[in-house]
């Protein structure tokens, strides 16, 4: 048989990327673009400026599109995955009647505040189905429950009066809903002539761009866990119940309908951080890197590798972003003294995200009344053996990646799949598509002195809370 070829788009907070891939999972080709960096317009404001993400898309689908050398006829569909939390308000006409708001724009949260000239307010899922394909229609698992009147059993807008209203949003201002792994709509002739994309594509609902991404990382079963290190990491098992009591995790909606996600605390600008110091580390050690062969992440690498487990009592707590509601929780590093080098430096930034992670991570399983045997890491940060070693032994489970990285483009390639019939299921799909690249396991003397570091590390965020409260407010 002929291969066939599926779309996987996605619109991340900085970037947008797409891929082609075969039945197999394998990718044939891809693309990438960066957004332009954010609006904040007032503090607080998070925008993307202009029509960012749209124009990004055009520009990826061409660059992939021209790339792509199979039959067109072969590709199936398109699997669209974006950011959640992010808010969108439209014209009638589908234009944008106001700048996107970022996840991380606090308005996002706010109660809707109607405006004559809105004619839909949804998620980036839904402007972009829009932009695409003409349809005004809007993605289950991405109308963020603390944002749209979402029914988290029905997967529906509520017929709960009373907490619909709470809403304040207007039902006609909504787009109709759909669940994952079913068509929006088709590319239509002016989508196709902006992106190079054939008329007539089927577009496929997808989810969350966390959920799309556990979906793509394999993440369908109990007893597994999954660590996701990008821009806002998180950590999430698979359920297959709504559970609305949870003290150290929240229900998510997963990318295989009606069934769940539990998902952590998790760290915002998590691996920005990794970004931020490279960034900062100046050009002399850029070049030196590239004189020895490397990438500066790997030379740094090398150098932490050195370091040891704990690396040697230089602890950092990661709030390099601190949410709206407590402005007063800043980045910490704490217990420096001679030893520390730059390679000390850089496995504490690594091992602090890894750690708040691992402890919020065993909260939720704890409160779940489980111990996942093994734990998926996906994400950029994956890329590093470093790093999937430090994630192995801290938590002293088999750590595994998957040979495409790019899971939410690879989830949302899958929902193509079952939406257009190429496999049965999303079982069947993730069975067919999704292949591991290689495992770590734990070095449980590195546990051990994991352990040892942890007692420690556990309720430091805590002990300095005031601390922070009496800065933040002596410096307002």
């Amino acid at each position: 048989m002929a291969d066939k070829y599926l779309i996987g788009i996605d619109s991340g907070s900085q970037s947008t990327k797409v891929y082609i891939f075969n039945q197999h999972g394998e990718i044939v080709c891809s693309a990438s673009e960066g957004l332009k960096p954010m609006m904040t317009r007032k503090p607080g404001y998070v925008e993307h400026p202009d029509d960012d993400l749209w124009d990004s898309l055009k520009i990826v689908l061409n660059k992939v599109m021209k790339e792509f050398k199979g039959d067109v006829a072969d590709i199936m569909g398109l699997g669209l995955c974006s950011i959640r939390c992010c808010r969108v308000f439209m014209k009638p006409n589908g234009e944008l009647a106001a700048p996107i708001m970022s996840w991380m724009d606090v308005r996002a949260y706010e109660t809707y505040e109607d405006d004559p000239e809105i004619g839909y307010t949804c998620s980036t899922s839904g402007y972009l189905t829009f932009r695409l394909t003409g349809q005004f229609k809007e993605m289950a698992a991405n109308a963020y429950q603390w944002q749209f009147p979402v029914d988290m059993e029905t997967w529906d807008w509520s017929d709960d009066k009373e907490y619909f209203d709470n809403f304040k949003i207007p039902r006609e201002k909504l787009m109709d809903i759909q669940l994952p792994g079913t068509i929006l709509g088709y590319v239509n002739e002016k989508a196709a002539l902006e992106t190079g994309l054939p008329v007539g594509l089927a577009v496929v609902s997808t989810a969350n761009d966390k959920a799309v991404e556990a979906i793509g990382s394999g993440l369908n079963k109990p007893n597994v866990g999954l660590l996701s290190l990008g821009t806002y990491i998180t950590s999430m098992v698979f359920g297959d119940k709504n559970i609305t009591d949870s003290v150290n995790f929240f229900t998510n909606l997963s990318c295989i309908p009606h069934k769940y996600l539990f998902e952590s605390g998790g760290i915002r600008r998590g691996m920005w951080l990794i970004s931020w110091y490279k960034g900062i580390i100046g050009e002399e050690y850029g070049e030196k890197a590239k004189k020895a062969g490397f990438m500066v992440e790997d030379y740094l690498a090398l150098e932490a590798a050195n370091v040891n487990p704990g690396s040697d009592g230089l602890l950092t707590i990661p709030d390099w972003l601190a949410p709206a509601t407590q402005l007063y929780r800043k980045g910490v590093m704490i217990g420096f003294d001679e030893r520390h080098t730059r390679g000390h430096i850089y496995r504490s930034l690594l091992e602090g995200i890894a750690m708040t992670m691992k402890n919020n991570y065993d909260a939720m399983n704890g409160e779940l009344g489980q111990k996942p045997e093994k734990i998926i890491v996906s994400g950029g940060g994956s890329n590093s053996d470093l790093y999937m070693q430090i994630i192995a032994d801290m938590y002293g489970v088999k750590a595994v990646r998957n040979e495409v990285n790019g899971a939410a483009s690879l989830g949302a390639a899958i929902c193509a799949a079952v939406a257009t019939g190429l496999y049965k299921d999303f079982d069947d799909a993730v069975d067919h598509m999704i292949k591991q690249k290689d495992e770590f396991v734990p070095n449980m003397e590195n546990h051990k002195a994991y352990q040892k570091v942890n007692e420690a590390y556990h309720d430091l965020p805590k002990m300095l809370e005031e601390t922070l409260k009496n800065v933040y407010n002596k410096l307002k």
